[in-house]
């Protein structure tokens, strides 16, 4: 039951993910921001 629920989680965060981006392009900035994010926190404050 529990692996169902996290399934079918993943799966609705994946098609709300992919549905904001609609395009290439604005799947390429995503994965630009999140790259920038994530060398943001490995810097440090």
């Amino acid at each position: 039951m529990v692996k169902k629920t996290l399934v079918v989680l993943i799966f609705l965060a994946a098609l709300f993910w992919l549905s904001g981006c609609q395009t290439v392009q604005g799947l390429g900035r995503d994965v630009t921001w999140v790259g920038e994010a994530g060398a943001s926190v490995l810097e440090g404050p």
